[in-house]
Protein backbone atom coordinates (compact mmCIF):
# COMPACT_ATOMS: atom_id res chain seq x y z
CA UNK A 1 0.00 0.00 0.00
CA UNK A 2 2.75 2.33 0.97
CA UNK A 3 4.12 2.05 -2.57
CA UNK A 4 0.30 2.90 -3.94
CA UNK A 5 0.53 6.40 -1.70
CA UNK A 6 3.98 7.08 -2.71
CA UNK A 7 3.42 7.06 -6.82
CA UNK A 8 0.33 8.79 -6.08
CA UNK A 9 2.73 11.92 -4.54
CA UNK A 10 5.21 11.42 -7.18
CA UNK A 11 2.38 12.27 -9.63
CA UNK A 12 1.19 15.39 -7.36
CA UNK A 13 5.23 16.67 -7.25
CA UNK A 14 5.71 15.76 -10.94
CA UNK A 15 2.45 18.15 -11.70
CA UNK A 16 3.79 20.35 -9.39
CA UNK A 17 7.21 20.77 -11.09
CA UNK A 18 5.42 20.76 -14.65
CA UNK A 19 3.74 24.12 -13.34
CA UNK A 20 6.82 25.35 -11.61
CA UNK A 21 9.04 24.87 -15.05
CA UNK A 22 5.60 26.66 -16.82
CA UNK A 23 5.73 29.68 -14.15
CA UNK A 24 9.79 29.79 -14.50
CA UNK A 25 9.54 31.42 -17.97
CA UNK A 26 7.29 34.37 -16.39
CA UNK A 27 8.62 37.27 -15.11
CA UNK A 28 7.22 36.82 -11.62
CA UNK A 29 8.25 36.87 -7.87
CA UNK A 30 9.47 33.56 -6.84
CA UNK A 31 9.44 34.13 -3.01
CA UNK A 32 6.09 35.63 -3.55
CA UNK A 33 4.74 32.38 -5.71
CA UNK A 34 6.12 30.32 -3.22
CA UNK A 35 4.72 32.28 -0.07
CA UNK A 36 1.37 31.63 -2.48
CA UNK A 37 1.95 27.70 -2.29
CA UNK A 38 2.54 28.02 1.71
CA UNK A 39 -0.76 30.05 2.26
CA UNK A 40 -2.65 27.23 0.06
CA UNK A 41 -1.28 24.50 2.08
CA UNK A 42 -2.20 26.30 5.42
CA UNK A 43 -5.24 27.16 4.61
CA UNK A 44 -6.20 23.98 3.10
CA UNK A 45 -5.38 21.77 5.88
CA UNK A 46 -6.41 23.97 8.51
CA UNK A 47 -10.14 23.56 6.87
CA UNK A 48 -9.92 19.77 5.86
CA UNK A 49 -9.09 19.46 9.37
CA UNK A 50 -11.97 21.12 10.78
CA UNK A 51 -14.17 18.67 9.42
CA UNK A 52 -11.70 15.84 9.58
CA UNK A 53 -10.64 16.37 13.26
CA UNK A 54 -8.00 14.95 13.20
CA UNK A 55 -5.90 15.42 16.76
CA UNK A 56 -2.77 17.72 17.92
CA UNK A 57 -0.15 15.79 19.49
CA UNK A 58 3.61 16.56 20.74
CA UNK A 59 4.61 14.95 17.33
CA UNK A 60 2.79 17.60 15.38
CA UNK A 61 5.38 20.14 16.18
CA UNK A 62 8.03 17.78 14.03
CA UNK A 63 6.07 20.08 11.15
CA UNK A 64 7.69 23.00 12.36
CA UNK A 65 11.24 21.10 11.34
CA UNK A 66 10.06 20.13 8.13
CA UNK A 67 8.69 24.08 7.08
CA UNK A 68 12.22 24.89 8.18
CA UNK A 69 14.12 22.36 5.99
CA UNK A 70 11.37 22.66 3.26
CA UNK A 71 12.40 26.18 3.25
CA UNK A 72 15.59 25.84 3.40
CA UNK A 73 15.54 23.44 -0.06
CA UNK A 74 13.57 25.59 -2.11
CA UNK A 75 15.45 28.99 -1.29
CA UNK A 76 18.78 26.87 -1.98
CA UNK A 77 17.75 25.33 -5.43
CA UNK A 78 16.96 28.69 -6.59
CA UNK A 79 19.69 30.49 -5.50
CA UNK A 80 21.93 27.79 -6.86
CA UNK A 81 19.50 28.48 -10.07
CA UNK A 82 20.62 31.86 -10.07
CA UNK A 83 24.42 31.60 -9.70
CA UNK A 84 25.02 28.10 -11.16
CA UNK A 85 24.71 25.83 -13.68
CA UNK A 86 20.50 24.28 -13.90
CA UNK A 87 21.80 20.93 -15.09
CA UNK A 88 24.30 20.70 -11.77
CA UNK A 89 21.51 21.79 -9.27
CA UNK A 90 18.72 19.24 -10.89
CA UNK A 91 21.48 16.25 -10.56
CA UNK A 92 21.58 17.35 -6.44
CA UNK A 93 17.88 17.40 -6.30
CA UNK A 94 17.40 13.77 -7.50
CA UNK A 95 20.30 13.14 -4.56
CA UNK A 96 17.96 13.50 -1.37
CA UNK A 97 17.02 9.23 -1.49
CA UNK A 98 20.89 8.78 -1.30
CA UNK A 99 21.07 11.32 2.15
CA UNK A 100 17.78 9.30 3.33
CA UNK A 101 18.58 5.88 2.95
CA UNK A 102 22.15 6.62 4.66
CA UNK A 103 20.75 8.86 7.64
CA UNK A 104 17.67 6.34 8.12
CA UNK A 105 19.98 3.22 8.54
CA UNK A 106 22.13 5.23 10.83
CA UNK A 107 19.10 6.55 12.85
CA UNK A 108 16.74 4.19 12.63
CA UNK A 109 18.34 0.99 11.71
CA UNK A 110 16.65 0.93 8.23
CA UNK A 111 17.84 -1.72 6.21
CA UNK A 112 16.82 -2.58 2.54
CA UNK A 113 16.99 -6.45 1.58
CA UNK A 114 18.84 -7.61 -1.58
CA UNK A 115 16.03 -6.66 -4.42
CA UNK A 116 15.21 -3.32 -2.54
CA UNK A 117 18.75 -2.29 -2.86
CA UNK A 118 19.09 -3.57 -6.41
CA UNK A 119 15.93 -1.41 -7.53
CA UNK A 120 16.86 1.93 -5.06
CA UNK A 121 20.44 1.75 -7.04
CA UNK A 122 19.11 1.34 -10.83
CA UNK A 123 16.26 3.81 -10.16
CA UNK A 124 18.98 6.66 -8.39
CA UNK A 125 21.48 5.85 -10.97
CA UNK A 126 18.59 6.35 -13.59
CA UNK A 127 17.80 9.77 -12.07
CA UNK A 128 21.25 10.99 -12.23
CA UNK A 129 21.47 10.02 -16.25
CA UNK A 130 18.74 11.67 -16.38
CA UNK A 131 19.84 14.81 -14.13
CA UNK A 132 23.58 14.24 -15.79
CA UNK A 133 22.12 14.31 -19.59
CA UNK A 134 23.61 18.00 -19.94
CA UNK A 135 27.30 19.10 -19.88
CA UNK A 136 28.26 18.93 -16.45
CA UNK A 137 32.48 18.18 -16.06
CA UNK A 138 34.77 18.92 -13.00
CA UNK A 139 35.81 21.90 -14.45
CA UNK A 140 32.10 23.03 -14.26
CA UNK A 141 30.76 23.41 -10.78
CA UNK A 142 29.18 26.86 -10.25
CA UNK A 143 26.35 26.46 -7.41
CA UNK A 144 27.80 23.42 -6.45
CA UNK A 145 27.54 24.16 -2.74
CA UNK A 146 24.16 25.68 -2.86
CA UNK A 147 23.08 21.90 -4.91
CA UNK A 148 24.58 20.05 -1.81
CA UNK A 149 22.60 22.37 0.94
CA UNK A 150 19.13 21.67 -1.78
CA UNK A 151 19.91 17.51 -1.48
CA UNK A 152 20.72 17.63 2.17
CA UNK A 153 17.80 19.68 3.23
CA UNK A 154 15.10 17.78 1.02
CA UNK A 155 16.31 14.64 2.79
CA UNK A 156 16.05 16.10 6.10
CA UNK A 157 12.56 16.92 4.89
CA UNK A 158 11.79 13.42 4.07
CA UNK A 159 13.68 11.91 7.48
CA UNK A 160 11.17 14.56 9.38
CA UNK A 161 8.48 13.07 7.63
CA UNK A 162 9.33 9.85 8.76
CA UNK A 163 9.67 11.25 12.50
CA UNK A 164 6.71 12.44 12.85
CA UNK A 165 4.36 9.39 11.96
CA UNK A 166 6.94 7.23 14.14
CA UNK A 167 5.87 9.76 16.78
CA UNK A 168 2.15 8.99 15.84
CA UNK A 169 1.20 12.57 14.37
CA UNK A 170 -1.57 12.87 12.58
CA UNK A 171 -1.03 14.42 8.87
CA UNK A 172 -3.04 17.37 8.38
CA UNK A 173 -2.55 19.43 12.17
CA UNK A 174 1.04 18.30 10.91
CA UNK A 175 1.30 19.66 7.76
CA UNK A 176 -0.91 22.63 8.87
CA UNK A 177 2.67 23.04 11.04
CA UNK A 178 4.66 23.05 7.97
CA UNK A 179 2.90 24.93 5.88
CA UNK A 180 3.26 27.62 8.56
CA UNK A 181 6.35 27.58 9.01
CA UNK A 182 7.13 27.56 5.80
CA UNK A 183 4.90 30.79 5.12
CA UNK A 184 6.59 32.82 7.73
CA UNK A 185 9.94 32.32 6.12
CA UNK A 186 8.84 33.03 2.43
CA UNK A 187 6.87 35.85 3.88
CA UNK A 188 9.93 37.53 5.33
CA UNK A 189 11.66 36.31 2.42
CA UNK A 190 9.67 38.20 0.16
CA UNK A 191 9.49 41.49 2.50
CA UNK A 192 13.18 41.72 2.95
CA UNK A 193 13.57 41.79 -0.83
CA UNK A 194 10.62 43.39 -1.49
CA UNK A 195 12.65 46.23 0.94
CA UNK A 196 15.55 45.85 -1.41
CA UNK A 197 13.79 46.24 -4.73
CA UNK A 198 11.84 49.37 -3.19
CA UNK A 199 15.01 51.03 -1.89
CA UNK A 200 16.99 50.56 -5.41
CA UNK A 201 14.48 52.25 -7.29
CA UNK A 202 14.78 55.23 -4.97
CA UNK A 203 18.24 55.67 -5.47
CA UNK A 204 17.49 55.17 -9.13
CA UNK A 205 14.75 58.20 -8.88
CA UNK A 206 16.51 60.18 -7.08
CA UNK A 207 19.81 59.83 -9.50
CA UNK A 208 17.52 60.66 -12.43
CA UNK A 209 16.23 63.80 -11.04
CA UNK A 210 20.27 65.25 -10.97
CA UNK A 211 20.93 67.05 -14.59
CA UNK A 212 23.49 64.96 -16.72
CA UNK A 213 26.38 66.99 -18.07
CA UNK A 214 26.38 65.28 -21.91
CA UNK A 215 28.85 66.22 -24.58
CA UNK A 216 26.78 67.44 -27.35
CA UNK A 217 25.38 65.11 -29.91
CA UNK A 218 25.17 62.13 -27.07
CA UNK A 219 22.05 60.65 -24.69
CA UNK A 220 21.73 59.92 -21.30
CA UNK A 221 20.92 56.01 -20.73
CA UNK A 222 19.89 54.26 -17.95
CA UNK A 223 22.90 52.24 -16.70
CA UNK A 224 21.03 49.78 -14.63
CA UNK A 225 17.52 49.11 -15.52
CA UNK A 226 15.11 47.80 -12.89
CA UNK A 227 13.37 44.66 -13.79
CA UNK A 228 9.51 44.71 -13.33
CA UNK A 229 7.62 41.64 -13.16
CA UNK A 230 4.99 41.62 -15.64
CA UNK A 231 2.51 39.56 -13.16
CA UNK A 232 1.18 41.98 -10.36
CA UNK A 233 0.99 40.79 -6.28
CA UNK A 234 -1.68 39.51 -6.41
CA UNK A 235 -1.95 37.13 -9.43
CA UNK A 236 1.63 35.49 -8.41
CA UNK A 237 -0.05 35.08 -4.79
CA UNK A 238 -2.90 33.42 -6.47
CA UNK A 239 -1.11 31.50 -8.86
CA UNK A 240 1.10 30.43 -6.33
CA UNK A 241 -2.18 29.02 -4.40
CA UNK A 242 -3.16 27.10 -7.30
CA UNK A 243 0.23 25.83 -7.83
CA UNK A 244 0.03 24.97 -3.61
CA UNK A 245 -2.86 22.22 -4.71
CA UNK A 246 -0.47 20.06 -6.08
CA UNK A 247 1.92 20.23 -3.01
CA UNK A 248 -0.37 19.54 -0.49
CA UNK A 249 -1.87 16.43 -2.04
CA UNK A 250 1.39 15.44 -2.49
CA UNK A 251 2.37 15.91 1.05
CA UNK A 252 -0.93 14.35 1.87
CA UNK A 253 -0.07 11.05 0.23
CA UNK A 254 3.33 11.45 1.55
CA UNK A 255 3.11 10.54 5.17
CA UNK A 256 0.76 7.47 5.39
CA UNK A 257 3.33 6.42 2.33
CA UNK A 258 6.55 7.00 4.77
CA UNK A 259 4.01 5.58 8.31
CA UNK A 260 3.81 2.40 6.14
CA UNK A 261 7.10 1.64 4.21
CA UNK A 262 10.76 1.87 4.37
CA UNK A 263 12.11 5.64 4.51
CA UNK A 264 14.63 5.71 1.27
CA UNK A 265 11.99 3.53 -0.90
CA UNK A 266 9.29 5.62 -0.42
CA UNK A 267 11.77 8.34 -1.14
CA UNK A 268 13.06 7.33 -4.10
CA UNK A 269 9.64 6.43 -5.48
CA UNK A 270 8.61 10.15 -4.82
CA UNK A 271 11.90 11.36 -6.43
CA UNK A 272 10.48 9.67 -9.65
CA UNK A 273 8.31 12.79 -10.27
CA UNK A 274 11.54 14.14 -12.45
CA UNK A 275 9.78 11.46 -15.20
CA UNK A 276 6.74 13.48 -15.56
CA UNK A 277 8.57 16.70 -15.84
CA UNK A 278 10.94 15.40 -18.00
CA UNK A 279 7.87 13.67 -20.34
CA UNK A 280 6.03 17.73 -20.37
CA UNK A 281 9.26 18.42 -22.05
CA UNK A 282 8.97 16.33 -24.49
CA UNK A 283 5.57 16.03 -25.65
CA UNK A 284 4.90 19.24 -24.67
CA UNK A 285 7.62 21.23 -25.23
CA UNK A 286 8.50 18.86 -27.88
CA UNK A 287 12.58 18.87 -26.35
CA UNK A 288 14.07 15.95 -27.63
CA UNK A 289 14.97 13.49 -25.21
CA UNK A 290 19.23 12.87 -25.50
CA UNK A 291 19.94 9.26 -25.38
CA UNK A 292 21.19 9.37 -22.02
CA UNK A 293 17.95 10.62 -21.04
CA UNK A 294 16.16 7.75 -22.34
CA UNK A 295 18.86 5.44 -20.90
CA UNK A 296 18.21 6.79 -17.67
CA UNK A 297 14.17 6.82 -18.13
CA UNK A 298 14.26 2.90 -18.61
CA UNK A 299 16.59 2.54 -15.99
CA UNK A 300 14.46 4.38 -13.56
CA UNK A 301 11.17 2.17 -14.71
CA UNK A 302 13.07 -0.86 -14.20
CA UNK A 303 13.86 -0.19 -11.11
CA UNK A 304 10.31 0.88 -10.58
CA UNK A 305 9.04 -2.31 -12.15
CA UNK A 306 11.48 -4.56 -9.41
CA UNK A 307 10.97 -2.42 -6.68
CA UNK A 308 7.07 -3.12 -7.47
CA UNK A 309 7.79 -6.72 -7.63
CA UNK A 310 9.67 -7.22 -4.13
CA UNK A 311 6.78 -4.76 -2.23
Amino acid sequence: MWFMFAAASAICFGLRGVLYQWTSQRPIDRNLLLLGVYLSGTVIAAVVNLFVGQPWSDGCWVGVLMGLFSFISNASMYKGFAVGKASLIAMFTGLPPVVVVILAYFLWDEKLNMWQSLSFLIIVFGILMIRYSNDISLRNLQGAQWGAITMIAFGITDLSSKKATMLGAATLPTLLMMYVTGSLFFGISWYMGRRKLDSAKAMVAAASEETPVTAPGTTVTEEHPLPKPNWSDSRTLLWGMFVGLTNISGMMLVMPAFKLGVTGLVSVVIAMNVVFVLLYARFVLKERFSRLEVSGLTFALIGILILRLAA
